[in-house]
């Protein structure tokens, strides 16, 4: 158990659009900390979004985000020598690292050739509702409802 809570790191807004979520996106994209590389991406996939939908790309970026942001999770518990699945809400906070984490990771396991290409195609087709990471908001979603039967050992 930890002494006290951990202090919250302020996030600086991105300098194009000065918004905290972009940074917060970028920092989970970025590898081996190249943070300009990782805006490079993010700025070229938005502008590949802008281009396909003929839409701004920062609000559809933000359409994306908030159909792959889960309501419910799953958490294993033990009781009396059996595991169950305990539907949970989630804080905010965790929703929202969890949607970027999908959408970044399903962007990597994707057949484009560009970081950006792969980034801005699993974007368009998470606004659409469509796509691996609303899949797995599906799948999260799908998985709390089978066990809402357990739901009373919450903790």
């Amino acid at each position: 158990m930890r002494r006290r809570k951990a202090k919250k790191i302020a996030v600086l807004p991105d300098p194009k659009f000065n918004e905290v979520t972009v940074t917060k996106f970028v920092n989970n994209l970025m590898l081996q900390g190249k943070k300009g590389v990782a805006f490079s991406i993010f700025y070229d996939a938005i502008d590949r979004v802008a281009t396909k939908t003929s839409e701004d790309g920062l609000e559809i970026w933000k359409k994306a985000l908030e159909n792959v942001t889960p309501a419910v999770e799953v958490r294993s518990r033990r009781v009396g020598g059996a595991t169950f699945q305990i539907p949970s809400p989630i804080r905010e906070d965790r929703k929202n690292s969890m949607a970027m984490k999908w959408l970044i990771g399903y962007s990597r396991k994707r057949n484009e050739k560009s970081m950006a290409e792969k980034l801005a195609n699993e974007i368009v087709a998470a606004s659409k509702g469509e796509g691996s990471a609303f899949k797995k908001k599906e799948d999260v979603h799908r998985m709390a409802e089978a066990n809402k039967a357990f739901s009373h050992f919450r903790f």
